[in-house]
């Protein structure tokens, strides 16, 4: 059965010079139809900006191999995550990610969508993604990563296949395969 990306309007935010201060931002609805057609995107998710994991490993491994996914056919990498779009541009700046782009879902709609919106408040998160990777082909699921025990408050954060090294392995291998089902005429 072939699954498709969810229909979700992401609360984006663009720069918009009529604003002073230091947050001259204004909201921009993203629909996942702009994002994901006819285009191959991988997307991570995880539980927050500035947390501990997604700070010191999953964000910056996927910004550090970037330019490996983009060899291998894909336009775009995506880190989504329940929080908003002021947070998530912070801890963008903060991490120093101008490659891979950072998706605010804050009302966590996508991930609900994508059955992955878990109760963390045993953490005091609230409601919050669980960490997983996919491959998305012009809006179909081609490959999703999930990590182990998707449950509400559970008492760990695995951190063992949604990894950027685990889907650029995918990736390169899909790559691979796709090159070799083409021959010249």
């Amino acid at each position: 059965m072939t699954s498709y990306i969810p229909k979700t309007v992401f609360q984006t935010r663009v720069r918009d010079e009529s604003i002073a201060g230091p947050n001259p931002f204004k909201w921009q609805p993203t629909t996942t139809a702009e994002i994901f057609n006819e285009k191959t995107v991988v997307v991570f998710a995880l539980p927050g900006a500035f947390t501990p994991t997604c700070s010191t490993s999953h964000l910056p491994r996927y910004e550090a191999l970037f330019e490996d996914f983009q060899k291998c056919g894909v336009d775009d990498v995506i880190c989504v995550s329940v929080n908003d779009a002021f947070v998530m541009y912070k801890w963008g700046l903060e991490q120093g990610a101008n490659r891979v782009r950072l998706m605010p879902d804050g009302n966590g709609e996508f991930t609900r969508k994508m059955g992955m919106l878990v109760d963390k408040s045993n953490l005091g998160f609230g409601l919050r993604s669980w960490r997983y990777s996919m491959l998305v082909s012009d809006g179909v699921i081609e490959k999703t990563f999930v990590e182990p025990g998707l449950e509400d408050n559970h008492t760990e954060d695995p951190f063992e296949v949604s990894d950027a090294d685990t889907m650029l392995e995918y990736v390169k291998a899909r790559y691979a395969k796709l090159n070799m089902s083409i021959t010249p005429d």
